[in-house]
């Protein structure tokens, strides 16, 4: 249930309008991803050793055979049978029992860092499978228009209005981007497999990308507030309160410790000799006190422990600063996708203005094939810029939401 929980609570933290096929693979990833399997067994790992201390120490029995029977005025001594419990100070096994919950729960917080993690990387591989995909059709299109250029100059060649030259370089021009899409393809491939791995997948499965995504023309507000309560950051809490509860350990552990015992010694009757308690066993009830009169390693634990809690802190400290970077670099590439976005917009909507009054020209009987071809390029350049800030847009957003949400 917790898990199921977990997943959507995360699955609402990083929807957006055009995620609903993202959504479904980020809940794949969370059932069957090993990695995750990994740290849930270690913390099944970490509360079944709560179990293992909430225990007595073992039960002392021994057992002597007299070799040499002493003599006894009731009889001689024949063998002794003893047994021993020895008892820990009051509240050790309750302090070990919390300790134990207490490192459970760091681990615990192991699992969500790895969840989210694990959604960042999904997305991350999903954007960049879109962004590919977004190219490749953006080179096919150019290529498609290529070939409608083409043919039109082999009409401008047939009436001595367009030379060969200009034949050629509209088909160099295609050769070079179908090169590249090629080499988009093979991308696309590698990132199917990244994401299939990440999903516990085979790595030939193919993935449904969803449609065109948009940039929101706003600012987003973050709060960054929320960063304090990272599970980066809490699991340093965690750590803390371990430690305390080992100092707590370490204190009832320094305290003596009790045992009783019972011991039972077997008496042969006295020959040809009749009294009161001849041959009569021996049986003695026995208490002990374990004194840790040298007690310098709980000394030694307890500096250890107060070290080791500055540490923490400093290593909390730390962390938060590098959250924060991280944080503040991820809204400032946010926001320059942003405005790159809108620039690629604008650029795009300008080049197609001069396109379509350089093909006004087709009307007149002429038409420069070199400033179609330039042009062309420059609406190519413009659409791929345009596909690059809308995937660099969404990978720092993601990061953004794995900091603040």
């Amino acid at each position: 249930m917790k898990t199921l929980f977990f997943a959507l609570f995360i699955v609402l933290i990083f929807n957006n309008s055009n995620g609903q096929q993202l959504n479904l693979l980020i809940e794949e990833a969370l059932e069957n991803n090993p990695e995750i399997q990994v740290f849930e067994l270690k913390y099944k790992l970490a509360k079944e050793k709560i179990n293992q201390v909430n225990s007595f120490p073992n039960t002392e029995v021994a057992f002597g055979y007299f070799v040499s029977e002493t003599e006894t005025r009731t009889g001689a001594q024949q063998f002794k049978v003893s047994a021993k419990q020895n008892l820990p100070y009051f509240g050790v096994i309750t302090a070990r029992e919390n300790y134990e919950k207490s490192l459970a729960n760091a681990v615990y917080e192991d699992i969500t860092i790895t969840k989210r993690k694990l959604i960042v990387s999904v997305s991350q591989s999903y954007y960049n499978l879109y962004a590919l995909k977004e190219k490749q059709e953006a080179l096919s299109k150019n290529i498609e228009l290529l070939k409608t250029y083409e043919a039109l100059a082999l009409t401008y060649i047939e009436v001595g209005k367009a030379s060969v030259v200009d034949l050629l370089r509209i088909q160099i021009k295609q050769n070079e981007l179908e090169q590249s899409k090629q080499v988009l393809e093979q991308d696309y491939l590698y990132e199917q497999t990244v994401l299939s791995n990440l999903l516990n997948r085979e790595k030939k499965a193919k993935f449904f990308i969803e449609a065109q995504l948009t940039i929101s023309p706003e600012n987003n507000f973050y709060n960054s507030a929320n960063l304090s309560f990272h599970p980066e950051l809490l699991k340093f809490d965690k750590l803390y309160e371990s430690v305390e509860k080992s100092e707590l350990l370490n204190k009832k552990e320094s305290k003596p410790m009790f045992g009783f015992g019972l011991d039972y010694i077997a008496v042969s009757e006295r020959p040809n000799m009749s009294f009161n308690d001849n041959g009569k066993d021996i049986i003695m009830p026995t208490v002990s006190v374990s004194i840790p009169v040298f007690n310098k390693k709980y000394k030694s634990k307890s500096i250890q422990n107060n070290l080791y809690q500055k540490e923490i802190k400093a290593q909390k400290e730390n962390r938060l600063n590098t959250l924060q970077n991280l944080l503040d670099k991820a809204i400032k590439k946010s926001n320059s996708a942003r405005i790159n976005y809108n620039t690629q917009t604008k650029n795009l909507k300008q080049s197609k203005d001069a396109e379509a009054i350089l093909l006004k020209s087709y009307e007149t009987g002429t038409i420069d094939f070199m400033s179609v071809l330039e042009i062309q390029e420059l609406q190519l350049k413009f659409q791929i810029n345009q596909i690059e800030s809308i995937k660099n847009y969404y990978l720092q957003t993601i990061i953004i939401k794995y900091l603040t949400k």
